[in-house]
């Protein structure tokens, strides 16, 4: 037998051997079972392990003797199971052995609990019952991903392994072939997936051995077979969907979705909820399907409310976790658009540069201050001038504010507030994260920050403490600093948003705060505060209606200034709207026009300046030289950054 336990596991491991076998000369053995059960959880396959087990069954009178030092009732420890199986396979109860080994499989499937000497016996699969080698199949197979990531295939390959040399002893047990082509499936061969259920469901064309000929097509990339497969299935139960086949509508509905057809899925949705209101998966994979078909934010929310209601339906929250994946505002921070930031990508690009460098940065108009956060965070020694003030002056507020983050000498900002507490800095930096599962996760995690002090809340939003010193900070640093700074402000809104919970939202310190940062300069503390707001929404449905009108003056105003100047949070204020599907049709229309607006900006861009190269390589006799970039030790950068 391979040993592959790392160091520390296997000291872990011979320290409770060394102990078991104490106590099995002291005549203790079930305080020897106990240490044992512990043994095999650090390593698995110790051979001292193995070996102490044999001596504990001799001890005992025999392993039949020994199963009792392995009890399996009520709260089952994993290290029991583990070593009963072991001793089942002694006392030569293969089916049960099996059974328990499915269930370590099951319940964490990385650990090699199937390297064994016993399950590899060439004579096994002829001493095994089909049918409890199908039940453990099923039990062990049940909740693995699909498909298996690599790094989990070598410690569930031997059980494959001993599963198709069981199939092979039994070509034609329906259920055996149908369990057997899931884990299959699982492990990446999906034709011979395929093969294994097709025959399945000729030999017992029901239920199980559709959903599985089904599944394997899917996976072999022939979907349009699984469902005309899933389809006639379902047809021989009608008129009546019973619980099993409910489930197979719903996969029936999603598989159409996944084909780019949520239409023709929908309706074996609402027939599922027409028989079972309450069924865990058909509405929020309704839900899902709309969002598919529209692309609405409220289907999402609608998934967030349903989750909310139904507590238990934890597949409304994997739906909705997939679908806010990566989103903007729905699962993520969206990047920034600023010229400052764009030239910091640059200058950060360069293997020559260091945060020594000093740099100057002259931008043909103002900026959100928060981007210069981002730019001295990777670089402190930046200077940045603006040259105009565009109208509307975006250093105004829209109301006139009790909590101010930005004042301005001109054209220069500076904080308004002072610095957090160490403390309260250090919380906020362990707590910022620039993704999250979804909006009301996003607000729970928060919740860490309730007790931080209302002031240095606000303050950390103009004083953004260092990225951690791990892997994904030091990246944000040297790569996009500006991803930190968004995030340890969308962070501290979502904190302020915990403030005094106890006071009753219209008149509460976190709505008065949160609507000065909203409603305040244009910066980027104006989309933190506007995501916070987002997230009392999702998740306290009675302050919608209010929030709603909040987030309209917002949106409002954006749409005006950028008629007469560049608004460089268009997008990702149009998407902080859609957001929040609560808001007026009218007002989330106008968010879709921004959106889409900014991106036909964008893309004109590119498209212009992709023909104006292209021109001036057919027409010039040569290309004109690029503006040059000084860098020099003691020296500085200079780099003109244009607007519009």
């Amino acid at each position: 037998m391979e040993h592959t336990g790392d160091g520390d596991e296997r000291l872990a491991a011979e320290g409770e051997v060394a102990v078991a076998r104490l106590a099995i000369d002291s005549g203790d053995l079930p305080h020897a079972a106990d240490h044992l059960a512990d043994a095999v959880l650090s390593d698995p396959q110790l051979p001292e392990l193995h070996e102490a087990l044999a001596e504990l069954c001799a001890a005992a009178g025999g392993p039949a003797a020994a199963r009792e030092l392995f009890p399996l009732e009520g709260q089952v420890y994993l290290g029991t199971v583990v070593c009963r199986a072991h001793v089942e396979a002694a006392a030569g109860d293969w089916d049960t052995a099996i059974g328990l080994l499915a269930s370590a499989i099951q319940y964490e499937p990385g650990r090699p609990w199937a390297h064994t000497a016993w399950l590899a016996r060439e004579d096994l699969p002829g001493l095994v019952d089909p049918d409890a080698v199908a039940q453990a199949v099923a039990r062990a197979a049940g909740t693995l991903p699909d498909p298996l990531p690599a790094e989990l295939t070598p410690a569930v390959q031997p059980f494959e392994d001993f599963v198709q040399a069981v199939v092979a002893r039994h070509p034609d047990h329906a259920l055996l072939l149908a369990m057997a082509s899931g884990l299959t499936r699982r492990l990446g061969s999906t034709a011979r997936a395929v093969e294994l259920a097709e025959h399945a469901h000729r030999l017992a064309p029901g239920h199980m051995p559709s959903v599985m000929l089904g599944n394997a097509l899917r996976a072999h990339g022939r979907p349009e077979r699984a469902l005309a497969v899933w389809e006639a299935e379902l047809g021989r139960a009608e008129p009546v969907l019973d619980d099993s086949s409910s489930y197979l509508a719903v996969d029936v509905a999603e598989l159409y979705g996944a084909l780019g057809r949520p239409a023709d899925g929908l309706p074996w949705l609402d027939r599922v909820l027409a028989a079972e209101p309450d069924h865990p998966k058909a509405a929020p994979a309704r839900h899902g399907l709309r969002h598919a078909a529209d692309g609405s934010t409220a289907h999402l929310l609608a998934l967030a409310d349903h989750h909310r209601a139904h507590p238990d339906h934890d597949y409304a929250q994997d739906l909705l976790e997939r679908l806010s994946h990566r989103e903007p505002w729905l699962g993520m921070v969206p990047g920034a658009t600023e010229a400052t930031v764009n030239v910091l990508h640059q200058v950060l690009a360069d293997p020559d540069t260091t945060r020594d460098n000093e740099i100057d940065c002259s931008v043909s108009a103002l900026e959100p201050p928060s981007s210069l956060l981002a730019v001295q965070l990777a670089l402190p020694r930046v200077t940045v001038s603006y040259q105009a003030v565009l109208e509307p002056d975006p250093r105004c507020p829209l109301r006139e504010p009790a909590t101010r983050v930005w004042m301005w000498d001109g054209t220069d900002p500076r904080p308004a507030v002072a610095p957090p507490a160490p403390e309260s800095a250090e919380l906020v930096r362990a707590t910022a994260e620039i993704v999250w599962p979804t909006v009301p996760a996003a607000y729970d995690h928060a919740v860490r920050l309730a007790g931080v002090p209302l002031d240095d809340l606000v303050g950390v939003l103009a004083h953004p403490p260092a990225p951690r010193e791990d892997d994904l900070g030091r990246a944000l640093l040297a790569h996009q600093p500006e991803l930190w700074v968004r995030a340890v402000q969308t962070f501290a809104c979502l904190g302020i948003a915990h403030h005094r919970t106890d006071q009753p939202w219209p008149d509460s310190d976190r709505r008065r705060v949160l609507l000065d940062l909203l409603l305040g300069p244009e910066d980027w503390v104006v989309e933190a505060a506007g995501f916070a707001l987002v997230a009392i929404g999702w998740t306290h449905p009675e302050t919608r209606a209010d929030i709603a009108a909040q987030l309209q003056l917002r949106l409002q105003y954006c749409d005006e200034a950028r008629r007469t100047r560049l608004v460089t949070m268009l997008r990702s204020v149009g998407a902080l709207m859609l957001a929040a599907p609560w808001l007026p049709p009218a007002d989330l229309d106008l968010a879709r026009q921004l959106v889409q607006a900014d991106k036909a900006d964008k893309a004109g861009k590119a498209d212009r300046a992709g023909n104006a190269e292209e021109a001036s390589a057919e027409s010039a006799p040569a290309p004109a030289p690029e503006p040059q970039t000084e860098a020099r030790p003691g020296g500085f950068f200079r780099r003109l950054l244009g607007r519009g």
